[in-house]
């Protein structure tokens, strides 16, 4: 017993939140799995991988990796257009791809991605991703663009209110929905179950109960529903699918590590390694592609809910890993009750979530250049395609960027004693992001940092929320916090 505890002293906290991630997980990996058009038990699959693969690996320790709402848009245009074997090869070249990148150490330069293209890149998903489950709660087809989704809802509600099974198949969504923003208020030990959990358990209780005539997840068997992509899916792909592909990983890569820097803001333990973490979710990617299997990212919702539960170890996410396995092998059939407007609740309110209306107020209020690229680049999803929206934004980033005029200097001055004096000038921009943050992050912890900023021109939003979070985290415990001297900047 002495032995173990020793090996790992943080068993108790890492079991405990490895449960409540659990919890977050399940009803999440079922609803996206259901949304993309793909059997429930893919989602659960992928779930397993991103535990007990991904989460062994090195990289980030208490991020937590699983099908992404972020995601799901794109798949199913990918299933609609490709089918369902040819799924599992665009996973496999993308987790291929991202090992490659990784290999590269190309990750760091995620990094270097405007804040404000991830941010409408998330919008834009919301919005399609809310537009299209509406549909679904109501039991109705939704169409197949994201325009004719938002252009179509007025008709849809006409359908919905004249017909019986759809209004008490809403009632159901819009119920799952309301428990969901409602229990957070719940006192007690109730309040520390999981919203959506409550919600979908709630409404499933319910539908049984009163015998609500809604539809009901379709479940096929864990084994059933692993389908490995064999020759003819890969011989049937063209060269168009490399497009789909690039989407994939960069989108997927992308939100990865973007959540894993807002991991490391939540926890005090130590930082991701971001080449590492883009090659531990390639391996992920890789074998949920090799499994037929969704697509894995790093999950800010479940990973948020690990740290806020005390995980203090890998170990938490990769017992959850074991749980969703134990779940899937042992209780498949429990599926099979759940209403699925109920998952439409659940991502309604998740689509909610991807959409940061505050960001885009305080943007515009202060820099309104990253509050242009930000809404063009979810327009331009909604209006075109996932792959071509993000393009735009990323072009449209750039574009600004360049016309800033991107030139910042590093100079470094350590005497040996006293503080390490850190002078930045000239325009920070993402673009110079990794150059600044690799020197800052190479400065030592157990000394004290003064770090001089008047003599840059111009900060971007990016860089301003970087050179803030690593102020914020750099030292050791006992070591005066870093000491910031500014002056007014040009700030977009």
């Amino acid at each position: 017993m002495s032995t173990a505890v020793s090996r790992f002293p943080h068993l108790r906290q890492d079991f405990a939140a490895s449960l409540v991630v659990f919890l977050v997980a399940l009803p999440l990996c079922v609803g996206v799995a259901v949304a993309s058009g793909v059997p429930a038990e893919l989602g659960l699959v992928t779930g397993i991988v991103g535990g007990l693969v991904t989460g062994m690996l090195p990289g980030s320790s208490l991020q937590v990796s699983g099908p992404a709402a972020g995601l799901t848009v794109l798949v199913f245009e990918a299933v609609d257009t490709y089918g369902l074997p040819a799924l599992g090869v665009i996973v496999l070249a993308a987790g291929l791809l991202q090992l490659a990148m990784g290999a590269l150490r190309l990750g760091r330069w995620f990094r270097a991605i405007s804040v404000s293209v991830v941010e409408g890149m998330l919008a834009g998903i919301g919005l399609v991703l809310i537009a299209g489950q509406l549909y679904a709660a109501a039991g109705l087809t939704a169409p197949a663009s994201g325009v004719d989704k938002l252009l179509g809802l007025p008709g849809a509600a006409v359908d919905a209110l004249g017909s019986t099974e759809a209004l008490a198949s809403l009632a159901v969504g819009a119920g799952t929905v309301a428990v969901m923003v409602l229990w957070r208020r719940m006192p007690g030990p109730a309040g520390a179950v999981p919203g959506a959990l409550a919600a979908v358990l709630l409404a499933t209780a319910v539908t049984l109960a009163f015998g609500v005539p809604v539809a009901t997840v379709e479940v096929r068997g864990l084994l059933d529903a692993v389908q490995p992509p064999g020759a003819d899916a890969f011989g049937s792909l063209g060269v168009g699918v490399l497009g789909t592909i690039l989407a994939f990983t960069l989108i997927a890569s992308a939100e990865s590590l973007f959540s894993a820097a807002a991991v490391d803001r939540l926890h005090d333990g130590p930082r991701t390694r971001y080449d590492k973490e883009l090659m531990a979710q390639g391996a992920g990617n890789t074998l949920c592609g090799a499994l037929g299997a969704l697509p894995m990212t790093a999950v800010i919702v479940r990973s948020s809910a690990n740290v806020r539960a005390g995980a203090r170890t890998k170990a938490a996410r990769v017992l959850h890993g074991v749980w969703l396995l134990l779940f899937a092998a042992l209780l498949p059939s429990a599926l099979a009750l759940i209403p699925l407007p109920a998952l439409a609740g659940v991502l309604v309110h998740a689509g909610w979530k991807l959409i940061p209306f505050r960001a885009v107020a305080t943007l515009w209020r202060g820099h309104r250049g990253e509050a242009l690229v930000l809404v063009v680049t979810a327009v331009s999803i909604v209006a075109l395609n996932m792959f071509e929206g993000v393009l735009i934004g990323l072009a449209l980033s750039v574009v600004k960027t360049a016309w800033e005029s991107s030139q910042a200097k590093v100079e470094v001055i350590d005497k040996g004693a006293g503080p390490v004096q850190v002078h930045l000038s000239g325009n920070a921009t993402f673009l110079r992001l990794p150059k600044i943050l690799d020197a800052l992050e190479s400065l030592p912890r157990d000394r004290p940092v003064e770090l001089d900023l008047t003599g840059l021109h111009h900060v971007d939003h990016a860089c301003r929320t970087a050179l803030k979070a690593w102020s914020e985290s750099h030292g050791a415990p006992g070591t005066a916090p870093v000491k910031l001297k500014e002056a007014p900047v040009t700030a977009s």
